[in-house]
């Protein structure tokens, strides 16, 4: 069954979407529903396959095509209320390439020859019907096996591209299968007269489905995987993404993504599934790649980078497993994501209790303020309050806080900023004075309340901010455009510097950091003190241990050291390189205003690339060819738009090492590239906790990949040979 329009090039079901129609089951109306599409390709296929697979959408019918007195609830129909007449044809093509007006497109002239087989096709239609017994004759029969999998299979991808989960139950009931979507979109098809599912269940009605439901969710998956792998294999190198582990049926699980360049030479990210991820951190790790490997058949040879988002308790098994793929898989080099900003990536995975508190008020001031507008309101208010006299710099805070700014690349100084105004209105809301506030807003603001009112916090987010302002900028660039990226590069030697001065000066600095968050709690009016659960565990200790010597020790030291770690870690030598070859893109070439070629950062793909040999000849061509632009002339600026150049192909060693450059997950994709991790997370977010699936997450997010039931049926009977005809 297809999820778009028959139609080439018709954008329903991609960026329009609209409803979907069968075509008709009568032979003579499914040919001229056939003739207006102009599918050639299709001919061959007959009335009732037509049927069963193919649709139309509405935007190709006048509105004098649709009978407005028929309403129904569709559930495998195909247009949310509105029904076709039984006569209707469709008519209106717009499209490039399509009919017209109405009209299928001909030729000026129709030749003697073609217009007497036209008429022998009329005639044949008056005819008896040997010819049309002798087409089907040809269509092999499919048993009412494969005919009884491909209905189970066209239900459950049809809940599963809905994001609707086959077996919730329903209408608040808890009675097994007979209550659940599956069971009842099945019983709706038996209604309705579906002959295989009648002929099969009339005499035992009590046995329906549920034998096969856990089977065909396996075997969904599988396809689905395979898909997506065979779409891996078919463009070579990748690079492996994974986001933060979630917790699906009681048991961890980390997402897997795949980043490619296709034959169109566009960016691809797909979703490949889940990894369980439990156990011992070195066990996993090899557990991990055996099952990428073995299980999804992915060939990691070919994995030319990797990058992770992973937080808390879960950062070093991520560490332990990246760690080995770079030990078997040395290309695979560690890199940056990009979904996330630098400096709250580095934070996110750093140990110290400190900064893990304020991660998690961050979480928890986002939700806050999710709750109603009116909290935004009074947030507003406060920092109109503490700005009296600096109205340019109350009015730039709150346009930012109007934003998620909990997740900027400056959110740490941007809530040094509105600190204080933050713990009015949370303090405000909490006394709930006018009783506007329902209790669950109340009790947030209190937990806020009290997290901003912790010494340990204030102290944190001091740290945090000094010590991420000496990467700020480069983070920033990081993300923004290609000749961004290459100014970043250039300057990390200077970041680097700055973070081993600030570690080399620790002490001097840390004073500075403590005085600072000293000031700012007497002006709160916090009390100095250390963590309650360290004094606990230093009871019945000799010596008192001093506030600034704790916070130094605990925060501010391994805080310098975590940073200066990751960042030696995520921009080795290797990826600096490979980031070096955005000097490749034409726009960066001509601003240069240099004629020498930089070899150096393209030799990191020397074992890549086509021809090694005659690297330095071409990129000297490419060099000259891009290094003088005329008047008027404009050059590509991005690396999609290089790609698309249509004499890169004349300089294959350039062309592979822009498609390599273009894997790395340190830069963000193209808008219409990201489609996958916004699937991803709206799956995530939206989808209950007790009816999250694994399997059906996978084909729900990847519901585009083109599902073709003979082969899903022939999956199935492969991978469960044994499985006998449900009585």
């Amino acid at each position: 069954m297809q999820n778009h329009c028959v139609v080439l090039d018709c954008p329903s079901g991609i960026s329009d979407f609209q409803a979907l129609f069968r075509f008709p089951r009568d032979p003579n109306r499914s040919e001229k529903w056939l003739e207006q599409c102009q599918r050639d390709d299709l001919k061959e296929k007959s009335a009732e396959q037509l049927y069963k697979y193919y649709r139309l959408c509405g935007k190709h019918f006048e509105a004098s095509a649709f009978d407005s007195g028929l309403r129904c609830v569709l559930l495998f129909q195909d247009a949310p209320g509105s029904v076709l007449k039984a006569d209707a044809v469709p008519s209106v093509f717009d499209g490039p390439g399509q009919p017209q007006s109405g009209q299928v497109k001909r030729g000026k002239e129709t030749t003697k020859d073609s217009e007497t087989e036209r008429r022998g096709r009329k005639r044949m239609k008056k005819a008896p019907a040997e010819p049309i017994t002798e087409t089907v004759q040809n269509v092999p029969e499919e048993d009412e096996k494969q005919k009884y999998l491909k209905t189970l299979l066209e239900v459950l991808l049809l809940l599963g591209e809905q994001s609707i989960p086959p077996f919730a139950p329903c209408n608040g009931k808890d009675d097994g299968l007979k209550s659940c979507n599956f069971q009842a979109l099945l019983e709706y098809r038996l209604n309705c007269g579906d002959e295989v599912l009648k002929n099969r269940f009339d005499s035992s009605r009590q046995n329906c489905f549920s034998n096969e439901l856990d089977m065909l969710i396996t075997v969904c998956e599988q396809y689905v995987r395979s898909k997506v792998i065979e779409g891996v294999k078919q463009n070579g190198f990748f690079s492996l993404l994974t986001g933060e582990p979630v917790k699906i049926s009681g048991e961890w699980c980390l997402p897997v993504f795949l980043r490619y360049v296709d034959q169109l030479k566009s960016h691809q990210e797909k979703f490949a599934g889940f990894l369980t991820f439990e156990g011992d951190e070195n066990d996993l790790a090899e557990k991990l790649l055996s099952e990428m490997t073995d299980r999804w058949d992915l060939d990691m040879s070919q994995c030319r980078a990797q990058a992770h988002a992973c937080s808390g308790t879960h950062s070093r098994k991520i560490k332990a497993f990246a760690s080995k793929l770079v030990e078997k898989y040395p290309k695979a080099i560690l890199t940056f994501r990009s979904t996330n900003p630098l400096t709250l990536s580095l934070a996110n995975n750093m140990g110290v209790s400190g900064v893990q508190l304020v991660l998690s008020t961050f979480k928890q001031i986002e939700l806050f303020f999710s709750q109603s507008p009116l909290l935004q309101v009074e947030f507003e208010h406060a920092i109109s309050i503490f700005y009296p006299d600096k109205e340019d710099k109350a009015e730039e805070l709150k346009k930012i806080c109007r934003t998620s700014w909990t997740r900027r690349n400056d959110g740490f100084e941007v809530a040094l900023d509105v600190i204080e105004a933050l713990l009015l209105c949370v303090d405000s809301v909490h006394d709930n004075e006018d009783m506007r506030w329902n209790d669950q807003v109340t009790h947030s603001a209190l937990e806020i309340s009290k997290a901003l009112t912790d010494f340990e916090f204030i102290m944190a987010l001091i740290v945090l901010k000094n010590v991420m302002l000496l990467i700020q900028a480069f983070g920033k660039n990081l993300q923004g455009k290609a000749v961004d990226i290459h100014s970043a590069t250039a300057s990390l030697t200077a970041v680097l510097q700055s973070l081993k001065e600030m570690s080399d000066n620790i002490d001097v600095y840390h004073d500075f950091f403590y005085d600072e968050a000293v000031n700012l709690a007497a002006a709160m009016e916090i009390p100095v003190k250390v963590p309650r659960f360290f004094l606990m565990k230093r009871q019945g200790e000799d010596g008192s241990t001093q506030e600034d010597d704790y916070y130094k020790e605990h925060v501010t030291v391994p805080a310098v050291k975590h940073v200066i770690g990751e960042m030696n870690d995520l921009f080795s030598q290797d990826h600096i390189k490979v980031l070096g070859c955005m000097c490749l893109i034409p726009d960066i070439i001509e601003g240069k205003k240099s004629t020498q070629p930089d070899e150096e950062s393209v030799q990191v793909f020397s074992d890549d690339i086509p021809n090694a040999g005659s690297l330095s000849a071409e990129l000297h061509c490419w060099w000259v060819k891009w290094s003088k632009k005329g008047k008027g002339e404009t050059f590509p600026s991005s690396l999609h738009d290089t790609l698309q150049l249509a004499d890169v192909k004349f300089f294959p060693n350039v062309m592979t090492a822009l498609r390599l450059l273009s894997i790395l997950p340190t830069l963000a994709l193209e808008d219409t590239s990201d489609v996958a991790l916004k699937r991803y997370r709206m799956y995530i977010e939206n989808m209950p906790d007790n009816v999250k699936s694994k399997s059906l997450a996978l084909f729900n997010i990847n519901y585009d990949v083109g599902f073709d039931l003979d082969s899903m049926v022939e999956l199935y009977q492969k991978t469960y040979p044994e499985s006998q005809e449900v009585s």
